[in-house]
């Protein structure tokens, strides 16, 4: 019977703690063993593309991966460090049934993890989680030794992955003349990065591009851009790219040391395309994108629509809609006419592109954005505890959205991984959203 709740997948695959169930070898075998097996059910002699990011852990759950798929009769391709979305191009131009990634992006680098891609370069859907979950419940099968699959390691896949993200970019624009700091968080993109901006012609000074497995995402990165900010600085540089561990967000730094978030870079692209005359009716965000960049959209004559916070549901409501722009403020950003999923370094250029067609800097052409100031609140809650049949708490809810109008919002939502309820209130002023969220907290608490 095919299970109805998924036990080991998430909102982007599986992730934990290394030596925990799951992220142990003998669960990565299992795991590579059912889904060969589900992929044999649907054609002969499949062949999938593995490719990791830099943990030290990788080496391990690489070969129970490669064990795994080989036992069910898989043939595998090894690519070696390579960023999330290049291992999405790579399935689709080498026509492989499937694409695996073992990273776990932006977590410290005793946690990891593994994303599926399909054939066509997208996240895998419910459907499939659930059939694998069904496998799972099942000891392993082992194919017959004429059946086994192959390993084959492809040598120049960083290469094609370059190509492909340059060739992305406006072939009658150059960084020439251009300093650019990149941070690739000691990641899977720390040999691809610096050379798709040399190669179009920056000047290019790097950090967080010296893994040893130990320090990804450590105090570099999109999670921690300071450091990025403060080289761009020193270097008198004009642009800074901060990636995450496998390289599928982005944040911008421009030569002044000023940080932009996702929501941000997300209208700039919007704005640039309504510039270049396409006809936009609406862009996904996320219930967390900033009300101030709705605003700012909604002022273009273009929509926002809210998805559920994560790029999979980023990505749905795209898919659903036929729409073409989405992202998030942590820099996931979606661009369907360049890339099937999220990738960092493609809207790393798009972003530097739009800016080099205008000859203006990131902060002048967000000058009418405003993004407003938000208050999160954690408070704690218990099985007893009837948040959304609370008639005070819904009361104080009710109150603050009438007083806010259209200058601020609340959003009330539960952790999905701890037992606290989030309380965002946005506001024009920092003191009245922070004053609001207070009162809503204090009237569940009460």
């Amino acid at each position: 019977m095919r299970l109805m709740v998924r036990q080991f997948f998430g909102t982007d695959g599986i992730r934990g703690r290394v030596g925990m169930h799951p992220i142990t070898p003998d669960f990565m075998l299992h795991l590579a063993n059912a889904v060969g097996h589900h992929l044999r059910s649907i054609e002969d002699r499949p062949q999938v593309l593995i490719g990791k990011d830099t943990r030290i852990s990788g080496y391990m759950l690489e070969s129970a991966l490669e064990a795994g798929f080989n036992s069910a009769g898989v043939d595998v391709v090894l690519l070696g460090p390579l960023p999330t979305p290049g291992v999405a191009y790579l399935t689709t131009a080498l026509r492989a049934s499937l694409g695996v990634v073992i990273s776990a992006s932006h977590n410290p680098f005793d946690d990891n993890g593994i994303k599926f891609f399909s054939a066509q370069g997208t996240k895998l859907d419910d459907e499939w989680e659930l059939a694998i979950e069904a496998k799972l419940q099942r000891p392993p099968v082992w194919v017959s030794s004429t059946s086994i699959g192959k390993t084959k390691r492809l040598d120049d896949a960083a290469g094609r992955y370059i190509e492909f993200c340059k060739n992305t970019f406006d072939h009658k624009l150059t960084f020439k003349g251009k300093k650019i700091v990149i941070d690739a968080a000691h990641g899977a993109a720390y040999h691809i990065a610096p050379k798709v901006f040399s190669e179009l012609g920056a000047e290019v000074f790097s950090i967080g591009c010296a893994p040893d497995g130990l320090n990804i995402n450590h105090n570099v990165g999109a999670t921690h851009p300071a450091a990025l900010m403060q080289q761009v600085v020193d270097h008198k540089a004009d642009f800074g790219v901060a990636l995450d561990g496998d390289a599928d967000r982005l944040l911008l730094v421009d030569g002044n040391g000023r940080l932009f978030n996702g929501d941000e870079l997300l209208y700039l692209l919007a704005f640039d395309r309504v510039r270049a005359g396409q006809k936009i009716q609406s862009v996904v965000g996320t219930m967390m994108t900033n009300q101030g960049v709705e605003l700012a959209l909604n002022n273009l004559g273009i929509e926002l629509l809210r998805a559920k916070v994560g790029d999979r549901y980023v990505l749905e409501a795209l898919t659903q809609h036929e729409l073409t722009l989405g992202g998030e403020g942590s820099g996931h950003l979606l661009i369907l006419d360049k890339h099937s999923t999220g990738d960092g370094l493609i809207s790393a250029l798009q972003v530097l592109q739009v800016c080099l067609k205008a000859n203006q800097p990131p902060a002048s052409i967000l000058k009418d954005v405003y993004l407003f100031p938000q208050c999160l609140l954690n408070v704690k809650f218990t099985d007893e505890t009837d948040w959304a049949g609370n008639k005070k708490f819904q009361e104080q809810i009710r109150q603050v959205e009438k007083l806010l109008k259209q200058e601020g919002r609340v959003l009330i939502r539960p952790s999905g991984t701890e037992r606290v309820l989030r309380i965002m209130v946005e506001a024009r002023d920092a003191a009245v959203a922070r004053d609001h969220a207070q009162s809503i907290a204090n009237a569940l608490n009460e």
